[in-house]
């Protein structure tokens, strides 16, 4: 139905029409007209309108269904519930889907935003390699024990810093100098520890062998436990 403006209009014919521009897309240039035309493993950030909580998730696409899904949530324990139930709601869906999907919390759905455009436009990791990566190579971005990279440090005005966890792992010490300053920090790497328990190891030898340090560690003039000190 056209407005009556329209109607008296006279018919001008459409000239050339190329389609859309190609994307890369694992290891091709592809005019993608229809999501199912759409392949590539990337990552997206997301945050709820609070911004009490953020979430980075990983989605490895073929042919416009999501096969693999890594889910990683920071800052709000609801936020943990609801990755959860994200990670059996993806699997499966067309990233069209996934957009109008409610994935539970704010932070999770705004992730699943970002990640289609990049998508779509085709910043996708995975862009320029030959097809594609395979699936549980979301799985292989935690590295060896299988946990989220996290940072979470600390610090005041009249105490200063604590580091709590490192890419290595949990810290439980930290190095000062003579003059107060951190230089460097012991951790465990739970990860390792928890799978040599689950492999018969005694407990404490397990923490033991998963125990490592960074920095001078070894030169301290004092140690300190960063929770309690």
């Amino acid at each position: 139905m056209n407005t009556r403006e329209v109607d008296q209009m006279c018919c001008v014919k459409k000239g050339c029409n190329h389609g859309p521009a190609p994307i890369p897309q694992e290891g091709k240039w592809t005019q993608v007209k229809e999501i199912n035309e759409i392949s590539g493993l990337t990552h997206g950030v997301g945050w709820c309108a609070p911004q009490q909580g953020a979430c980075k998730l990983t989605l490895n696409v073929k042919n416009g269904i999501i096969e693999e899904a890594l889910v990683e949530t920071l800052g709000c324990s609801g936020m943990t519930h609801s990755a959860a139930m994200a990670s059996e709601i993806l699997p499966g869906k067309t990233i069209l889907e996934a957009l109008n999907t409610d994935l539970v919390c704010d932070a999770i759905n705004t992730a699943m935003r970002e990640l289609f455009l990049q998508i779509v436009y085709g910043r996708s990791q995975s862009a320029f390699s030959e097809n594609g990566l395979p699936i549980g190579a979301g799985l292989e971005d935690l590295g060896k024990g299988l946990r989220s990279q996290v940072g979470t440090m600390y610090g005041t005005k009249q105490k200063g810093s604590r580091y709590l966890e490192m890419a290595e792992g949990y810290v439980t010490k930290i190095a000062l100098d003579e003059g107060g300053e951190i230089i460097g920090y012991e951790f465990v790497k739970l990860g390792v520890m928890m799978e040599n328990i689950k492999k018969g190891m005694p407990a404490d030898e397990a923490l033991k062998k998963a125990t490592g340090n960074y920095g001078r560690f070894d030169e301290a003039a004092k140690v300190i436990d960063p929770r309690h000190e």
